[in-house]
């Protein structure tokens, strides 16, 4: 989760793995628009808009969802939150001299996703950097780097397959994990402390690699039996995983020491910080 930009203002916003959509927080937009320095005040205004445009029958309300956003406190709330697309047309509801530059800006963003769609270099040369500002090493980076690209190639096979994206994604992905792993994605975001974190971003290394054994195997096995809907690609997604798990139990045989792991690259807690 990182907030985006607009003229020093900061919006937050949360990405969905799921859906490849980023979220946008509606009070934030509309802080700005309004041009109100207090939050608070910013809220009651799109409280009241919320309703006005309800009654209205506005699709734009209906399309708004609350998901968790961190706060001035440092704690997460429940907050309103639209896709860009969304957004554009709140915003028309909004009379401001901001309306036209936000309009810009969201504009902006998506033109910046459809960039990073047809040339992947630019969204990978960003995640490098967010990767080195948060201390990774060149070697994990690397070994994070590959298993995307292994991940992109079997996403890539899905979706010729008739495979849909999002949930469909979600429960082969899931699959392959609880196959290699024996333990499912939520629980083991669950195990690391993780709530709307990317799961990979945490992995360790080893963990890394055997997501990327799982997949890799999962994509040539579909292939080689042309697998297509989900049938099929489930059957490709647990001999692929086990494949990675058969792995998986003769390296923590050989070594003693177990792969899937509660350690994450989270910051410190302050009672952590205190205790040391």
């Amino acid at each position: 989760m990182q907030p985006a930009i607009f003229e020093e203002h900061q919006i937050r916003r949360v990405y969905d793995e799921k859906t490849e959509v980023w979220w946008f927080s509606v009070v934030d937009i509309v802080q700005v628009l309004t041009q109100q320095p207090d939050y608070q005040t910013a809220r009651k205004y799109w409280n009241k808009l919320k309703e006005r445009l309800g009654k209205e029958g506005s699709q734009s309300v209906t399309n708004c969802h609350r998901l968790k956003l961190p706060a001035a406190d440092g704690k997460n709330y429940l907050t309103d939150v639209a896709t860009a697309e969304t957004l554009l047309r709140l915003v028309q509801s909004v009379p401001s001299p901001k309306a036209e530059p936000i309009k810009l800006w969201l504009a902006k963003v998506g033109y910046e996703r459809m960039q990073e769609m047809a040339d992947p270099a630019r969204s990978l040369d960003r995640a490098r950097e967010t990767w080195k500002k948060h201390g990774r090493s060149d070697k994990w980076i690397q070994q994070r780097m590959t298993g995307q690209e292994t991940r992109n190639k079997l996403t890539d096979y899905w979706k010729e397959h008739d495979i849909k994206a999002g949930e469909e994604y979600a429960i082969l992905t899931n699959i392959i994990h609880q196959e290699w792993a024996e333990v499912g994605v939520k629980a083991h975001k669950e195990m690391k402390g993780l709530k709307s974190q990317n799961l990979r971003d945490h992995m360790s290394e080893a963990e890394l690699i055997f997501t990327a054994l799982a997949e890799l195997s999962t994509r040539q096995i579909a292939e080689s039996m042309d697998a297509t809907g989900m049938n099929e690609n489930e059957d490709a997604a647990k001999t692929g995983g086990g494949i990675a798990k058969k792995a998986r139990l003769e390296l923590e045989g050989k070594t003693g020491r177990r792969v899937v792991s509660a350690e994450n690259y989270l910051p410190p807690t302050k009672k952590k910080l205190t205790e040391g």
